[in-house]
């Protein structure tokens, strides 16, 4: 199984990659520029399962629905073993895959568009931009997926003349949040239009809409626990795609630093860590999104004499990263860059005096460069969990707990 989630073989010019396919089985296919496409599948594998919902095959939100979840998850264990492997740290423990699924996602960003006539919802189609419109989703919360699938008259009043909307969607403690993205600036809007989209907006009980990073509605405030803290996250924040997922990635960080009595955290987002942290220890949050650092710090502020004091830096840390001299007073950090990691950030936290770390990514292959680096200034990976949060697909997040 290739890295992206296709079944390979062997060609007679290389290799040819071919979907929905499984390991050991056999199949007829029609071959063009080292891609397959299966047309029948003539010796199935023990490890096939039917998948679970009717668009697989079209939709591209999944790749593997067809394959049963223990040679699944062992298959996202061993990218991040060979990812480490290929870096000169084979001999590093890798645990079993942690299948943090839970309820489903609880965020999800829909694409919408006309066609004939009629306006659709749903998601990007694999390998393509065509839009799939969707009847359900399996790997959606119970909740989000029945919103999903009402979200078409609040499309319509807000897609243009032309192209397509976004709607991103994040279900709270509170309700769905809504932030559209493509529609113009809410300003620009008529005021009858404003009104159609109000109404919409209580019809369907969403906690708040936005256009373009513009708060249209808010019937009650979209609220999430982290820890002893309420956040109240901006108008398409980034979050763990999980509750489950974002639990587990917390639990591991904690347990990585524990007894650390000032801690930065690297790439802090809307708090995710830094809030479960500052329960045993002061943290500083460095972040370059100031709407997220400003929700991270109104939420530490509003939990009063629950929290240790929590300092928040704006900082892009993939251009400016914090200096060893910066991190001094620090005897811990976690860090939790984007999927490209952050190799100067590395190399910059293996000469401050940090003594524990925990390494949160979303890309094996990253993780293990930047990795190398601490293990080259003295760190020690003690533990390296595999995190699964988005089901069915090639990704999967890692936790590496780090000491020296």
């Amino acid at each position: 199984m290739g890295a992206r989630g296709d079944a390979t073989a062997d060609g007679g010019e290389g290799v040819i990659y071919v979907p929905f396919a499984l390991p050991g089985e056999r199949v007829r296919a029609r071959v063009a520029g080292g891609r397959a496409e299966v047309t029948e599948v003539l010796t199935a594998t023990a490890e096939r399962q039917d998948p679970a919902c009717r668009h697989f095959g079209r939709c591209g939100g999944c790749q593997l629905q067809h394959w049963r979840d223990e040679p699944y998850l062992a298959w996202k264990r061993a990218q991040v073993v060979e990812a480490l492997r290929k870096r000169g740290l084979g001999g590093a423990e890798v645990e079993p895959s942690i299948a943090a699924w839970g309820q489903g996602r609880r965020r999800a960003a829909f694409h919408a568009a006309r066609q004939n006539g009629q306006v659709r919802v749903g998601f990007i189609e694999r390998g393509g931009a065509r839009l799939t419109p969707i009847a359900q989703c399996p790997v959606l919360a119970p909740a989000l997926e029945a919103l999903a699938l009402r979200l078409a008259p609040l499309a319509e009043l807000a897609l243009p003349a032309r192209g397509e909307i976004t709607l991103q969607c994040l279900l709270t403690d509170s309700g769905v949040d809504v932030a559209i993205k493509g529609a113009g600036r809410a300003a620009l809007l008529h005021r009858a239009a404003l009104e159609a989209l109000s109404a919409t907006a209580a019809q369907l009980e969403l906690a708040r809409l936005s256009i373009d990073g513009e708060p249209i509605v808010e019937r009650t405030k979209p609220l999430l626990r982290m820890g002893r803290a309420m956040v109240r996250p901006p108008p398409g924040a980034f979050l763990q795609p999980t509750a489950l997922g974002e639990e587990t990635l917390a639990a591991l960080t904690l347990e990585a630093l524990a007894g650390a009595e000032r801690v930065i955290d690297l790439f802090s987002g809307i708090g995710t860590f830094a809030l479960r942290l500052a329960e045993r220890a002061e943290v500083l949050a460095a972040e370059s999104d100031t709407e997220m650092l400003a929700a991270l710090k109104a939420a530490a502020d509003g939990a009063g004499g629950a929290l240790k004091q929590v300092t928040t830096l704006r900082r892009d840390l993939l251009r400016t990263p914090l200096s060893g001299l910066e991190m001094k007073k620090f005897d811990a950090a976690v860090i939790d860059p984007p999927r490209s990691g952050a190799r100067l950030q590395a190399e910059q936290i293996a000469r401050a005096p940090i003594r524990r770390l925990a390494y949160v990514s979303c890309d094996p292959a990253s993780f293990a460069r930047d990795v190398k680096v601490l293990v080259e200034h003295g760190f020690t990976l003690t533990r390296i969990t595999p995190v699964d949060q988005f089901r069915w697909s090639p990704h999967v997040e890692v936790v590496g707990a780090m000491e020296r």
